[in-house]
Parts: C-alpha cells; structure tokens; sequence
C-alpha cells in the first residue's frame, strides 16, 4: 500500500527539523537509548516492580512519564521530532533534579571545592603490614621499579 501524501514527508521539512535541533545540541547527550525507557517502563509496571513499590513506599508509583519518554524518544529517532526531544530532555532534568535534591538541600556537611591537603600522605604502618605480601603489593612495587610487564601472556583471570 503506498503511502498517503500527508504520511510523505519532504526531505526540506526533514532538513529544517535537523537544523532546528541545533538549540538543545548541548543537552542531546542526556537523551537515552529508547529501549531504556522501554525497559524502565516494563519494570515499573511488573509484578516484581510493583510489590518492590508498595514495600518501599507504601503504594504504587505511577510509571506513565517511562512510557511518555519511551514514545517521545521513538519519535526522535525515527522523525528527528524537536518536541519531542525537548521533552525528554526536560523530563531526564526533573529525574536529575528529583534524585539530586536531597544533595542539594544538605546543608550539614561543608561542600569543598579541592582535596584536603593531606590527602595523598602514607598509609599508617598498622595499615601497611596488613597488606604486605598481597598480590596488590607486588604489582605495586614490580609497577614503582618499573619491571611490570602489562602485555603478559601469563596473566589469567578467575571470576568465582
């Protein structure tokens, strides 16, 4: 069946779109991958999802934003839609928001702008015994006296 004339899109309306997106191009990278959303959004609907909810916070949440960015992705990647982009990014900025507040409003703990400087002094010796003849250690020292060989053949991995 072909398509209709309004399904048509022509390639100039295409290419404004795409030179339209150029005002979000900074914030194009907080865009995700549309099968997270997907994924985010048959998570929070599962069974599992739901009895992890009510445990947690006393009820169900309601997980319509997963599947609004879901769909405002699809439309991204298939039409260049700005729209809908604009969404997505505006809704990954009030998840941002949301899971940063509590950072934000911590007006307990003195936030520093550099590293104590103390911070790279030596281990204290009680610290340094305990980890004599490790296998970290003598990666260390073989790497300090530079007779660490990083392409060995000998090196084996063993995930338990």
């Amino acid at each position: 069946m072909a398509p209709t004339s309004s399904e048509v899109k022509e390639p100039k309306a295409v290419e404004e779109t795409i030179n339209d997106s150029s005002d979000f191009e900074g914030e194009k990278w907080l865009i995700r991958d549309c099968d997270i959303y997907k994924d985010e959004y048959k998570e929070c609907t599962s069974f599992r999802g739901r009895f992890h909810q009510y445990f947690i916070f006393g009820e169900a949440l309601n997980c319509n934003q997963w599947k609004k960015d879901y769909d405002n992705c699809c439309k991204w990647e298939s039409d260049k839609d700005t729209k809908a982009a604009n969404a997505v990014i505006e809704s990954e900025k009030a998840r941002r928001m949301e899971r940063l507040k509590a950072h934000y409003k911590n007006d307990i703990w003195k936030k520093r702008s550099s590293p104590p400087p103390d911070w790279d002094k030596p281990l204290p010796e009680w610290m340094q015994k305990r980890n004599e003849n490790t296998y970290l250690d003598h990666k260390a020292k073989e790497y300090r006296e530079g007779t660490l060989k990083e392409n060995s053949s000998d090196w084996s991995c063993a995930i338990m």
